[in-house]
């Protein structure tokens, strides 16, 4: 029976709810698994999708119920599904190479004994391409993750192929190949409209996502060597905090502001600790009152974590008149590429010349809540880290205050 039926891996599209577009998979039919005593029909997702498929109206696919029809999409003498935009097209030649592999998988699987075809397997593997390989990764990995997280893989598959192009074999993947990529980053450009070069922390950001990728391919079988155990990061650099002093933050409250709204956000920033996101996005339904305690139940929109913060009532008065659950609390709050401005005009009026970012308002919440003798692992919690590590670098702010202030006193003390 096995050597009767030949098994035909096809390219199929599987239409998307409610959207005009179509998932692209691999058939394959008849599989035969060991165990099984019928041939099974295997699918193989691809996480692409295409929008502008040519069907044909002469041939008819399925009728529904009230009599509408479904047809077959329009493929051209090589089988392939036939598309109007150029870049369904590209799609569509990626989809056939995978069908290609596979087919090829099964027409050779009677020609190996199993050690062989694993061998098989991992050669065909190694001539993937790895960065075809990290921009899908990077998709299915971080469907719902924070813009940030998405930008920063992103650039990180750009540098890559800025280094050494779009084709990388993970066969040419190795420590030189990783320690030659490792030492572009430490000079690589800032792209976009910046010039100069990237900073050393952000390197350090991008050659951690670098071998999250090769951890990944390590686990997925395309590397026998699990290379990102063995390679040697980019240690990050302290970098200063700069926080505001009470004083600093009382002139500030005192100080009027042309954006009210941005102002308000500001010192709830420096009361809570929340950053400029999850404050941005904020809705009444979140604030909720328990007796005289307001409290934030939200999700981090960073890590994803789930907080149950208790908010102090100034912190509470600065969200202003309650309003409907789906309303934001800052509305018109401005987004980080044009809150700079108001900013600093804010800051100029209540005489500050400290360079203050919005994200220093909750560097200032960490750094004044340590000086008052709150725990560090209580304000790790608050902070929404899961690391207290990260929180540390507070910590040594702090201790550079307490030796400062301690050299502060001079007697005049004769020996």
């Amino acid at each position: 029976m096995k050597g009767l039926a030949k098994t035909k891996s096809t390219v199929r599209l599987r239409k998307l709810e409610d959207r005009k577009e179509w998932y692209l998979y691999i058939e394959s039919y008849p599989v035969f698994v060991p165990g099984k005593k019928q041939p099974q029909r295997v699918r193989e997702y691809l996480n692409r999708t295409v929008s502008t498929v040519e069907w044909d109206k002469k041939r008819t696919a399925r009728t529904e119920a009230d009599g509408s029809k479904t047809y077959k999409p329009k493929r051209d003498d090589n089988g392939l599904i036939l598309c109007r935009s150029e870049k369904d097209r590209e799609t569509i030649l990626y989809a056939d190479g995978v069908r290609k592999l596979r087919q090829r998988e099964y027409d050779n699987a009677d020609l190996y004994s199993e050690t062989e075809t694993a061998q098989a397997q991992q050669k065909e593997r190694s001539q993937q391409n790895f960065i075809e390989y990290f921009d899908t990764a990077s998709k299915k990995r971080h469907t719902r993750s924070s813009e940030s997280i998405r930008i920063n893989w992103n650039r990180t598959l750009e540098l890559l192929k800025l280094f050494i192009g779009e084709y990388l074999p993970f066969s040419k993947i190795d420590n030189r190949f990783a320690e030659d990529f490792r030492m572009f980053l430490m000079t690589a450009p800032c792209g976009g409209n910046k010039s100069g070069t990237i900073s050393h922390n952000t390197a350090a950001t991008y050659f951690s996502i670098f071998k999250a990728g090769l951890k990944q391919a390590f686990v997925d079988g395309y590397l026998t060597v699990d290379l990102s155990a063995k390679i040697k990061g980019i240690q990050e650099q302290e970098t200063r905090r700069e926080f505001l002093t009470v004083e600093e933050l009382n002139t500030l409250a005192a100080t009027s502001c042309e954006h009210d709204t941005m102002k308000r956000a500001a010192l709830f920033s420096a009361l809570t600790g929340l950053r400029h996101c999850d404050i941005q996005k904020m809705r009444w339904k979140e604030v909720q009152i328990e007796g005289e305690q307001a409290r934030l139940n939200f999700t981090q929109q960073k890590t994803k974590g789930v907080e149950y913060m208790p908010i102090s009532q100034q912190a509470l008065e600065l969200c202003g008149e309650p309003r409907k659950p789906e309303q934001l609390v800052f509305e018109d709050l401005p987004d980080p590429s044009w809150i700079s401005r108001p900013l600093k005009k804010w800051l100029d009026k209540a005489g500050i010349t400290k360079k203050i970012t919005f994200h220093c308002f909750r560097h200032t919440f960490a750094t004044l809540q340590l000086s008052n003798g709150t725990d560090i692992y209580t304000v790790s919690k608050m902070l929404g880290h899961t690391n207290v590590k990260t929180t540390q670098i507070y910590a040594k702010v702090v201790d550079e205050k307490k030796e400062k202030a301690a050299n502060t006193i001079k007697l005049n003390i004769s020996k």
